[in-house]
């Protein structure tokens, strides 16, 4: 093989189609666009979802579903997860920039403390709610919780 004898693979590149250029390019007349109709038409185009005419499928659907301006969203945050922060770090109280710091939720998420898991430390934990199962294992364990408003 020679630098002379390089050639693009068989198949792999195409003549572009040249339309507008009279009845010898074989495409003349309607320059390959059919006969009639806006996409005949210089400076054609269609609105997202147009489907010529036909009841475009977002007015068929029908809208279903509710979002409520009032939810309010908690990054949850189980009590297993605080026993095990509590020993791998040593911490005996949390807050949210404690979390923070340990990559377990972003700044500014509001913070709910769930029961899922076992606590065997005292641990002070301030956080924005928490569920009624987790209020009673850390106190059960000797620990305090206080809800940030």
């Amino acid at each position: 093989m020679k630098l002379e004898n390089l050639k693009p693979a068989k198949g792999a590149t195409h003549n572009s189609k040249r339309v507008g250029r009279g009845q010898g390019s074989g495409k003349g007349g309607t320059a390959t666009r059919g006969t009639k109709g806006a996409q005949a038409r210089a400076g054609y185009s269609h609105k997202i979802g147009f489907e010529g005419g036909q009841m475009p499928i977002q007015r068929r659907l029908p809208k279903f579903g509710f979002k409520n301006p009032t939810r309010v969203e908690y990054a949850p945050i189980n009590v297993a997860t605080l026993q095990a922060l509590s020993e791998k770090l040593g911490v005996k109280a949390f807050d949210p920039e404690v979390l923070i710091g340990a990559g377990l939720v972003s700044k500014g998420d509001l913070v709910k403390i769930l029961g899922n898991g076992e606590l065997t430390a005292a641990l002070e934990v301030s956080a924005h709610a928490f569920s009624k199962s987790a209020i009673a294992k850390i106190e059960a364990a000797g620990g305090k919780t206080t809800v940030i408003e």
